[in-house]
């Protein structure tokens, strides 16, 4: 159902070129697909302007970490269910099952901690038939819009891993240069170009290497990685620990300083870089992964001044009926919030 959804608008809108459309004209395509695009920009600008204005106005806040939802799915290479995560975790965070304070004693419920401008409205804007090079500009513009509310910065809710080019690329633009990348998934998505879709979620990390929006790239929780993988990673430098050397890593990967030099750290977390025991609700389920104490571990000794997050691949469809991989999920961004927020 989902991969049904997922195309209908571009479908729909390719047979706009059949005889029974002749008389709409591709400049009022374009002039509706504008609207769209800038409404759903004006709605981001104006939520995180008023968290922004909250945040400046209580003070003390250096950082204060925003959450951006980006549901979109249809960049998978197999299921497209990442597309209704971010409410999902959402809704984990705040279900009451828990309070509202991180591990390192933060409160979420202090906006200088935590606010949410919404999501980026993905569906509505390819119902009207836009193509995914102008897609992922919009999402790059709404990150942007929120990093322009200093003190704000992006946490980002997939959602496929194929938004984390856009949402890096924003990051980088933004702050004028390249930030380092801790990238925890057990795959390393550096793809060229896979099945043929240069925004596969397998490729984004080709593509941000491309971009040169990067320093250091270090992929952490690989077990599914082949040839090409391993030669892209070489190709653009990238440093890939795999679990079955973690045992060895771990001393260094649980006290890494990084961003000296560059403008930040950017940390990514596909939700599949956890063993299955701990977060069955993904599309590939890879055994052999970290366990979510590794996880806290590497983000918790982290020296880093964090400039943004994503958390993604999280796919509610193949969660379990008490919705443990949601709260998995949101423990994730709770704990990145800390990390970011000071």
């Amino acid at each position: 159902m989902s991969r049904i959804i997922g195309k209908r608008g571009i479908h729909h809108f390719h047979r706009l070129n059949s005889a029974s459309f002749t008389t709409v004209s591709a400049s009022s395509i374009e002039k509706g697909q504008n609207r769209v695009i800038d409404a759903s920009l004006t709605l981001i600008r104006e939520r995180a302007r008023l968290k922004g204005e909250l945040v400046r106005l209580l003070g003390g806040a250096k950082a204060a970490t925003s959450l951006l939802g980006v549901p979109l799915g249809h960049n998978s290479s197999f299921l497209q269910g990442p597309a209704f995560a971010p409410p999902r975790i959402r809704e984990a965070i705040w279900c009451g099952s828990t309070n509202s304070a991180t591990e390192e004693g933060k409160d979420l419920k202090d906006p200088r901690v935590l606010t949410d401008v919404g999501d980026v409205p993905v569906q509505e804007i390819r119902d009207c038939g836009v193509d995914d090079d102008r897609l992922m500009n919009v999402i790059s513009e709404s990150v942007k819009l929120v990093m322009e509310e200093e003190p704000l910065r992006p946490l980002v809710l997939g959602g496929d891993h194929s938004i984390s080019y856009p949402v890096v690329r924003a990051v980088s633009e933004k702050l004028g240069g390249p930030v380092d990348i801790l990238h925890l998934d057990a795959h390393p998505d550096i793809y060229d170009c896979f099945e043929g879709n240069k925004y596969s979620h397998a490729s984004s990390f080709a593509r941000i290497m491309e971009g040169g929006y990067v320093r250091r790239l270090l992929q952490v929780g690989i077990r599914s990685i082949n040839q090409e993988g391993r030669e892209q990673g070489k190709r653009f430098g990238v440093e890939q620990y795999e679990m079955r050397t973690f045992s060895r890593d771990r001393p260094m990967l649980e006290n890494l300083k990084l961003g000296e030099g560059v403008k930040g750290v950017y940390i990514s977390i596909d939700v599949d870089c956890l063993d299955p025991a701990f977060a069955p609700g993904v599309s590939h389920i890879e055994p052999g992964g970290l366990s979510f104490r590794d996880v806290l571990n590497i983000l918790h000794n982290l020296q880093a001044d964090v400039v943004g997050a994503d958390v993604v691949e999280f796919n509610p469809q193949r969660d379990t009926v008490d919705g443990m991989t949601a709260m998995v999920a949101a423990k994730l961004v709770r704990e990145l919030a800390a990390k970011i927020s000071k």
